[in-house]
């Protein structure tokens, strides 16, 4: 793991060696995760591409280094924490990286804020796949109930759950298809301990207001790069019908969802389906070469 820092928030990043195909990946994790989950597809991609993994803001080992001050804390996170803001932090992180040619592969959030990457880097980002992440279609009622749960799962995480018995054996089942092994449960449980409570809350809030879900399908209207998505049939969390619904609004979908593609998995693609995620990813890079 190496660090830099973005804002005055140290970031955590593994970027793996150049390779002589250009370009590099650079992959978003989803809410409440961290740059962890994306090692199933950087083993199987980083013999022939270039991969940067790295944890948002606030996430993962992605946080401040302040000590022990709550108060510092907060403020050196910052109090943004829309897709915007942290498509500006990864704007910074590839300035201080150098990356100019770069794919984004984002999950579940990380897809809303790879979207918003490649609106703001035209010049640097070649193309978007979205894994698990779709919407644009803002149901009052739903939203409200999924804000206020996502308000009770922040405020309700125990520092001892990781260390409760069998709490990962539910955490390897959660939103997927099947287990995904005690393994990525404990990983799971960490993470979603780790988080920080303002960015956690913040990142939920500030991502999933009705301005913010109406925007995206213009964002991606405009978007002139090639944008792809992969949808799992079993998702609970972004089901197929939301994800075919933000595809639409892109060039790409032809009327009949030519940059869709549909696994059998839940809501951990890239964990549930590695081996498929990666062939995908290969074929597009190799068509778009």
């Amino acid at each position: 793991m190496a660090t830099i820092d973005i804002l005055g928030v140290r970031h955590a990043y593994d970027l793996t060696a150049p390779t002589a195909t250009s370009p590099v990946l650079v992959f978003v994790h989803g809410w409440l995760l961290s740059r962890r989950y994306w090692q199933p597809l950087t083993d199987r991609l980083a013999p022939n591409y270039q991969c940067l993994t790295y944890d948002l803001r606030g996430f993962g080992d992605s946080q401040a280094d302040d000590g022990d001050s709550e108060i510092g804390h907060s403020q050196a996170l910052n109090s943004c924490y829309t897709p915007a803001a942290y498509a500006r932090d990864l704007e910074i992180l590839l300035e201080k990286l150098d990356i100019s040619n770069a794919w984004l592969v984002g999950h579940s959030l990380g897809g809303t804020i790879a979207l918003w990457g490649a609106s703001q880097l035209s010049d640097r980002i070649k193309g978007v796949v979205c894994i698990n992440a779709g919407g644009g279609i803002y149901l009052k009622e739903e939203f409200e109930r999924f804000r206020a749960v996502g308000k009770q799962l922040v405020k309700m995480r125990p520092r001892w759950l990781p260390h409760l018995p069998l709490a990962d054996y539910v955490f390897a089942r959660d939103s997927v298809a099947g287990s995904i092994g005690r393994s990525w449960g404990r990983q799971r449980l960490r993470d979603f301990v780790a988080a920080h409570p303002e960015a956690a809350l913040g990142a939920l809030l500030d991502s999933t207001t009705e301005a913010q879900i109406h925007l995206l399908p213009q964002i991606v209207s405009q978007l002139k790069q090639p944008v792809y998505f992969i949808a799992g049939t079993k998702d609970k969390i972004m089901e197929p019908k939301y994800v075919l619904h933000l595809a639409s609004f892109h060039w790409m979908f032809q009327g009949c969802g030519e940059n869709v593609l549909q696994l059998d998995c839940g809501h951990l693609a890239m964990v549930e389906q590695p081996d498929a995620v990666a062939s995908y990813l290969q074929n597009i890079l190799k068509e778009h070469d």
